[in-house]
């Protein structure tokens, strides 16, 4: 099993999404994570899918996506050439005395604390999702009441491939 990031550009139409989706739970395909918005242009939504399983499952999907009608494009955005970044919002259990030791392991990977209750934190932070794995696995010495992720936004580096229309 791998995993492969694909990204779609699509008419920003009523039930996009929910056609693509119906074709991967139709033909029994795992969705990962998945994010969607609108462009620069209002008539087009940016979509980023993470989908795992083998080559032959992976290159059926892409395939079968890219048939859709309102999908416009298909590509694999491939790690070494693309940025992807995730959010993730995660609220701590912290009292009094622990917050600046939580605060001091946010500074470290950059998050911000957006949130202070009388008994708890959110902390918002975006990176890769090594990097965000990493933040969590040090926060588990603390109660996590709550997490947020968005699943990962991507786009391939540089001028090559970019679909004008």
């Amino acid at each position: 099993m791998q995993k492969k990031v694909f990204q779609l550009l699509a008419n920003n139409t009523s039930g996009v999404l929910s056609r693509i989706t119906g074709l991967f739970s139709r033909r029994g395909y795992n969705i990962e994570s998945i994010t969607a918005g609108v462009t620069a242009d209002p008539r087009y939504s940016r979509i980023t899918i993470v989908a795992t399983g083998d080559d032959e499952a992976l290159e059926q999907i892409e395939k079968q996506v890219g048939k859709l009608v309102d999908v416009l494009d298909v590509k694999e955005l491939k790690p070494e050439e693309s940025v992807y970044r995730e959010l993730v919002l995660i609220k701590v259990k912290a009292a009094a005395d622990q917050r600046q030791t939580v605060i001091s392991v946010a500074d470290i990977f950059r998050a911000k604390i957006i949130d202070v209750g009388p008994e708890s934190l959110i902390i918002e932070m975006t990176g890769n999702q090594s990097k965000i794995e990493a933040f969590i696995s040090l926060l588990e010495g603390y109660e996590i009441l709550e997490l947020a992720r968005t699943g990962i936004a991507g786009l391939g580096r540089g001028t090559k491939n970019v679909v004008m229309l």
